[in-house]
């Protein structure tokens, strides 16, 4: 088989597959929170595309399937929010996660602007603390999601990554 894995740009015709991956990957949070109405297992289909069309989408294809995704915009602040990163259940272990992380912040810092990348996650989610402390991502604050989750908020500073990646127009 040998198929390796590559990250690349979301297109239009991914969306209804990152809504079932996201719907899947989101399961054990929801389960570790007890809490079924967490943002991404109840985002839209349209919503999902709406994000396609407007933020940096970044997919992992194994062939022709996507087995991870991630999300992220920079606001006026030049702060690049990250979010919904997911990888299948069965890839998981093996690093796509963080390759993923690092390919959007490369991509949003290529995108000019960006001073700080900022994302979050639950209090109880031990192995996505455990990435985004490894990557580099330190707590700055907490709130409390509409959902009700408690949720921890990660930051670093974009540093010299976005000179690094900088693209003209």
């Amino acid at each position: 088989m040998g198929m390796s894995v590559t990250i690349s740009a979301a297109t239009a015709e991914d969306a209804e597959q990152i809504f079932r991956l996201q719907y899947l990957c989101f399961q054990s949070e929801a389960e570790l929170y007890g809490n079924y109405r967490i943002g991404p297992l109840v985002q839209s289909l349209d919503s999902v595309k709406a994000e396609l069309a407007a933020d940096c989408v970044l997919v992992a294809r194994l062939g022709d399937e996507v087995v991870g995704a991630v999300r992220g915009v920079t606001g006026e602040d030049g702060t690049a929010r990250i979010g919904k990163l997911c990888v299948h259940p069965r890839m998981q272990g093996h690093g796509l996660g963080a390759r993923l992380l690092r390919a959007v912040e490369e991509g949003l810092a290529g995108r000019g602007g960006t001073a700080r990348f900022q994302l979050f996650t639950g209090h109880r989610s031990e192995g996505n603390l455990r990435l985004y402390r490894r990557a580099g991502y330190e707590q700055v604050g907490d709130r409390t999601g509409e959902d009700g989750v408690r949720l921890l908020v990660l930051e670093k500073d974009a540093g010299l990554s976005a000179d690094a990646f900088t693209v003209s127009a």
